[in-house]
């Protein structure tokens, strides 16, 4: 396996850090592109490794993508003004998805791939949705939504007087000060990046229940497939009506797969390899079906 760090620039001009798995020093023709969640690193998500090394014995390159949120700081740089930069889920814009997710495209589309699938996992997956829905990159031919991230869910056990303190910060130009208590209990960040979470539609838009905001869905124009474990408590008891919800909100509904990984959760635990190997059969599937 070879292995090379990358070092991706955004149009704004952050770099993001990412690495790029290969079975030999020679590029394949395929890639998959996985866009990571919040705090979904190699260390808290091992499956990452699993998958390249999957992909890497069946023929495909697999890029580990990190944005802006893999950790909670992340040191880099921008290209544009020569300085040092601290990102991470800390001082995250939503507004800078699109930007993200097109900045891993560009970088395989430059480095000659003829097939990119684009995945993300949670908040990646919204990324995703976000990324397809806005710009339906014709350069990306299929999608994987790995267990996305109900926004919704996440942020019910915000309290009241803590969204009050959000919007209290934001309104008197606090917008960049550090909340005095961790966003969601774990999250450290500032008002403006919580303000996002709590109170834009910008990621949130994936739910359960069937009468919520499906519009970005509804503008995702490519085919793919979407995956969850069936213990995943991010869908209220029900993983299989999570994504057939999603699903029948999609143009191309039935040209997706779904896919349920029984009895483990949001991150595989204890399946990391059947997860693997039905990315493995999907790529397969779609590199010999591909008219490129």
């Amino acid at each position: 396996m070879a292995i090379q760090e990358l070092n991706v620039p955004t149009q704004r001009g952050v770099e993001l850090n990412g690495v790029l798995f290969a079975e030999t020093e020679q590029k394949a023709d395929t890639v998959l592109i996985a866009i990571t969640g919040i705090h979904g690193n190699f260390y808290s998500n091992p499956f990452y490794v699993n998958i390249a090394k999957t992909l890497n014995a069946g023929g495909f390159d697999f890029i580990y993508a990190q944005t802006n949120d893999a950790f909670g700081h992340i040191a880099t740089r921008n290209v544009k003004t020569g300085q040092e930069e601290t990102i991470g889920s800390w001082n995250e814009n939503f507004d800078d998805t699109d930007d993200d997710v097109g900045a891993y495209v560009q970088y395989a589309s430059e480095a000659g791939y003829r097939h990119i699938f684009l995945a993300g996992h949670s908040l990646g997956a919204n990324k995703i949705i976000h990324y397809l829905a806005t710009t339906h990159d014709p350069r990306v031919e299929h999608f994987i939504f790995m267990s996305p991230a109900n926004i919704t869910w996440l942020t019910s056990q915000v309290t009241e007087e803590e969204k009050a303190c959000v919007r209290q910060m934001v309104e008197n130009g606090q917008g960049k000060s550090m909340l005095p208590f961790p966003l969601l209990g774990w999250i450290d960040c500032i008002a403006d990046t919580a303000w996002q979470w709590l109170f834009t539609d910008t990621l949130n838009n994936v739910h359960v229940e069937a009468d919520k905001d499906f519009s970005q869905l509804a503008r995702v124009e490519h085919s793919g497939a979407m995956i969850i474990g069936t213990f995943d408590n991010f869908t209220y008891g029900n993983p299989a009506r999570f994504l057939e919800n999603l699903n029948n909100h999609m143009p191309r509904a039935k040209d997706n797969t779904l896919i349920f990984i029984q009895k483990t959760g949001h991150t595989y635990q204890q399946k990391e390899q059947e997860v693997a190997e039905d990315i493995l059969k999907l790529l397969t599937t779609w590199r010999k079906t591909s008219k490129a």
